[in-house]
């Protein structure tokens, strides 16, 4: 863990600072997380987070961004994990429990949801208040351990509004934003299957192997296609006037997250348990995939991109 925190402030000291979305380059941007997460998933994750808290401060107008901060997004919003927000003549303070906060031990400030008397609401919060309590004993997986999700609890924290009432959600960027994270999953993928690559390279012609390399090869490059065209379409329309944003999201996402599955079950076969046993790295981007991927939601994802393409035949 504390690895991956050294490795993200360094990151972040080089420069490292990719293109808004919408912005046109937004290609490169996806490239540039696919890049650090063909490496490392948790410190994509990482920079994931922190690339999106920027963009976002930068859409509704948020309040500027003190120099050397760490920023993340934490807008998860379980049935056991709440947060409330209340204003008063002293500004808004917050109360609660938020859950699945990655980088809570690295992080010096995060984008965080709360509920609020006229809706769900997004806040700039310190995370070096007193009142801010990080509990990491909930994860148990060495997947993704290396971003440092965990519980935060906060108790009377005073917060920035960030945006009017349900800002974050309504806003065109924060569709283009859930695709940044499929570019992660695709740069994770992709390091997955440099160790079936390198083996073929390494042991030569094998009919089995060299299936598996070219099933490989063929689910990545449909996976950058589909990139290049929702970055150029981002880019084209970053305002959402067409509407498209969240077919268009949902769409890459599902895509993605099927190809990662995918590329983790033909590598797995390929090379047998070799590779998971005796090589950490491969093992840690295994394991790292696996978690990660799991906040795609599955069918009920794509149960909800279906319904947006019946209602849109309906119509």
């Amino acid at each position: 863990m504390d690895g991956t925190a050294a490795a993200f402030r360094a990151l972040l000291a080089e420069g490292w600072s990719p293109p808004r979305p919408g912005a046109g380059a937004t290609l490169t941007r996806w490239r540039a997380l696919a890049a650090v997460a063909e490496r490392d998933l948790s410190l994509a994750r990482l920079a994931e987070g922190h690339a999106d808290a920027l963009a976002v401060l930068t859409e509704l107008d948020g309040p500027p961004v003190r120099p050397g901060s760490r920023l993340g997004v934490w807008a998860a919003e379980p049935p056991d994990g709440q947060v409330t927000a209340t204003s008063s003549a002293d500004g808004w303070r917050l109360d609660g429990r938020k859950r699945w906060c990655s980088g809570a031990g690295s992080l010096t400030a995060a984008l965080v949801t709360a509920s609020a008397e006229d809706g769900r609401r997004l806040f700039l919060l310190d995370l070096r208040h007193p009142g801010v309590a990080v509990d990491a004993s909930p994860w148990v997986n060495a997947g993704m351990a290396g971003a440092e999700t965990a519980d935060v609890h906060l108790r009377d924290v005073p917060a920035v509004p960030v945006g009017g009432p349900r800002a974050y959600l309504d806003r065109p960027g924060f569709w283009h934003g859930g695709i940044g994270v499929a570019a992660v999953w695709a740069g994770g993928a992709r390091g997955v299957a440099a160790a079936l690559h390198d083996a073929a390279v390494r042991r030569g012609p094998d009919p089995l192997r060299d299936a598996a390399l070219g099933a490989v090869d063929v689910v990545l490059a449909g996976l950058d296609s589909a990139l290049q065209v929702a970055a150029a379409e981002v880019d084209a329309d970053p305002l959402d006037a067409a509407g498209e944003a969240q077919l268009r999201a949902q769409r890459v996402r599902a895509l993605a997250a099927r190809a990662g599955e995918e590329v983790l079950g033909v590598v797995g076969r390929a090379l047998g348990a070799g590779p998971l046993a005796h090589d950490a790295g491969h093992a840690a981007r295994v394991a790292d995939l696996t978690v990660y991927l799991r906040q795609h939601h599955g069918e009920r994802d794509v149960a909800a991109l279906g319904a947006l393409v019946r209602e849109r035949g309906s119509r």
